[in-house]
């Protein structure tokens, strides 16, 4: 790999993709770093990941605005401003929006490849009607990602 450059992004520059009305906004792609990719999500209501586990990928979120429901291990909790919440790899753990508004918050993924989930979810989900839970599965076994109850990311 070649010499990297430094990322710098102005207040709502930067990529962003939709996974039907939940919006990622990639500020440190996994084309730009080594160690880590780094997003801007905000949450519609509604969002929930479903249970899931990753034999490799760490995460960490840290809450902007709004609140968050988080099961990590046997632990269910509310998240709101403020609060940061690390997931190992192998630690089953789900998050969703409960409330009626938005929730914006920070997600750090480790190695960094995990922004291109995100983009080709998105282009699932493009497709209007119900998600297409073969390809979601396909999508999960590339990138890490073994689902452990139903996947409801986004509304049909």
């Amino acid at each position: 790999m070649g010499e990297q450059a430094a990322v710098f992004l102005e207040a709502g520059e930067g990529r962003s993709v939709s996974l039907r009305g939940t919006t990622v906004g990639f500020k440190v792609e996994s084309s730009d770093a080594r160690g880590a990719s780094f997003q801007e999500w905000v949450a519609a209501p509604g969002f929930d990941t479903g249970l899931h586990v990753h034999e490799r990928l760490e995460e960490s979120w840290y809450i902007l605005e709004g609140e968050l429901e988080f099961r990590a291990g046997e632990a269910l909790f509310n998240a709101g401003p403020g609060v940061t919440l690390f997931v190992p790899p192998r630690v089953p753990h789900a998050f969703a929006n409960r409330t009626e508004a938005p929730a914006k918050f920070l997600l750090i993924t480790s190695p960094p490849t995990h922004d291109r989930y995100f983009d080709e979810l998105a282009e699932i989900l493009a497709v209007g009607g119900p998600p297409d839970g073969e390809a979601i599965a396909a999508l999960r076994k590339r990138y890490d990602t073994e689902q452990l109850s139903t996947l409801t990311t986004s509304r049909t």
